[in-house]
């Protein structure tokens, strides 16, 4: 197994850890013989605080392996417990940058419902009466129409998995590299959606936290002036 670039350290206390995770990378859930953004993290903490034993670390967001951007971790049980009932009354603010085909309008609501494939990985539009079927509701707005995209900043209300892919592509408008969802455009790495902000209280500190990851060198041909949009 090659080795892994060096993680890059959004922010770190004694309850947090966040890292921008690189695109192809999987956040957790793979076998012991492939890296993932979880593993490298314990070993992270495990070396840099010389640490004996096994290494808690609660994963408080996931992000798809070709996807990039700020994802979360708990160091403690107290802060896993805390962020989670904030995730879970909607209290975590969770914005996204994606490049995406075609014209969209300035902003848009899009609310859908979805139900998992098992066989091909991917998810599909439902009814609201379909088995298994979840609610998906995000807004976009248009931060720019570049000369060979639109660029999108994306905030989810609901956290279903491929939600912003899925949505996005059934509205003609599909993330620059994701094949799996319609695109026909290339992609340096991985695919064009970004993690980009995530805004949420300390879980002990009671204090807001405002996390933001700088866009992966795959995006720089796009010429995205970060500072423009926050």
């Amino acid at each position: 197994m090659p080795r892994p670039a060096p993680l890059e350290i959004l922010y770190e206390d004694n309850h947090l850890l966040a890292i921008a995770k690189p695109v192809e990378l999987p956040t957790m859930g793979v076998p012991a013989d492939r890296a993932s953004l979880l593993e490298l993290a314990r070993q992270y903490i495990k070396q840099r605080y010389q640490k004996p034993g096994n290494v808690y670390l609660g994963a408080m967001s996931r992000l798809d392996a070709p996807v990039s951007g700020v994802v979360l971790f708990a160091r403690t049980s107290k802060a896993a417990s805390r962020l989670t009932a904030q995730f879970r009354t909607r209290e975590v603010e969770k914005t996204y940058w994606a490049l995406v085909a075609g014209s969209p309008p300035p902003s848009a609501d899009c609310i859908d419902w979805m139900v998992k494939d098992e066989r091909h990985r991917r998810m599909h539009l439902a009814t609201d009466r379909q088995a298994g079927a979840q609610e998906a509701r995000l807004h976009y707005r248009r931060l720019a129409q570049l000369r060979r995209a639109s660029l999108l900043e994306i905030t989810l209300e609901t956290g279903r998995k491929h939600q912003i892919r899925l949505q996005l592509s059934t509205r003609g408008l599909p993330i620059l590299g994701d094949r799996k969802y319609g695109s026909r455009d290339a992609f340096a790495a991985g695919i064009a959606l970004h993690s980009r902000r995530l805004r949420f209280v300390h879980p002990t500190q009671n204090q807001a936290i405002e996390l933001v990851a700088p866009l992966p060198a795959a995006w720089r041909p796009y010429e995205i002036d970060e500072s423009a949009y926050g």
